[in-house]
């Protein structure tokens, strides 16, 4: 298997940092457009049914004999998530641009890297090529709903077995967008943000097979890997987890 990086694209105001990188090598220069109002949609892993509901609130929950889970408050006091309590939380995880926001990631058990959050972005972008693409599933996030526009949680890719994605950029990721579901049967590369004061924020991560776990998919093209990603505990964490995300307070 080729050996991941954590990848760090270049925005205008900050760095953005995400682990992994799928088939593709160096990671580009790049930026994205957070739209206005756009419509969402709701898609379950399988197509039908309902979406899971966020994690409850609390600083600290369990359900059954479920392990017990955490709040973290950003040290900007402006967001807010809940977490698996074996998971650690770096906070800065680097330099934070001018005027401050949040820098957060989040390593499971092991150290290892699962999703990073970031305010305070200035994004902007142009697509000039367009893939096959597959959403795993799609949930809407009401509480961070800004002016009208509700964000969603999506896992998607990018590219499949006959067509690639797009050179040096991830083809699988899993966060928080404002674009709205692709139309038809091609989509513009992976940019996950959404609109937050006072400019636009991320929370995700690129799937990673060297950070994300899946076992039994180690001889699995890496898109295949993805999709039996989300089959795994830790991958249900991650998605409650993100989906969590509200203001704080």
């Amino acid at each position: 298997m080729k050996t991941f990086h954590r990848l760090l694209p270049v925005l205008v105001l900050a760095v953005l940092a995400a682990a992994g990188c799928g088939q593709q090598a160096s990671p580009p220069v790049a930026t994205a457009t957070v739209p206005g109002s756009v419509p969402v949609t709701t898609v379950p892993p399988d197509g039908t049914g309902t979406p899971p509901e966020p994690a409850p609130t609390g600083t600290a929950m369990t359900t059954g004999t479920a392990k017990p889970w955490a709040t973290f408050t950003t040290a900007d006091g402006q967001l807010a998530f809940d977490h698996p309590a074996n998971w650690s939380i770096r906070d800065p995880a680097g330099e934070l641009p001018d005027g401050g926001g949040a820098f957060a990631e989040v390593t499971n058990e092991s150290g290892k890297p699962l999703a990073t959050l970031r305010t305070n972005m200035a994004t902007g972008s142009t697509c000039t090529e367009k893939y096959p693409f597959t959403e795993f599933e799609s949930q809407q996030l009401p509480a961070l709903a800004q002016a009208g526009t509700v964000p969603r949680f999506v896992f998607e890719t990018r590219g499949n077995s006959g067509t690639p994605g797009p050179a040096n950029t991830p083809a699988a990721a899993y966060g928080i967008t404002v674009s709205a579901a692709p139309a038809g049967d091609l989509a513009c590369p992976i940019f996950q943000f959404f609109t937050w004061p006072p400019t636009a924020a991320m929370f995700g991560a690129f799937y990673n097979p060297e950070n994300n776990t899946t076992p039994g998919a180690e001889n699995l093209p890496y898109l295949e890997q993805a999709r039996k990603y989300m089959d795994t505990t830790e991958y249900q964490n991650i998605r409650r987890m993100i989906t969590s995300l509200r203001p704080a307070g």
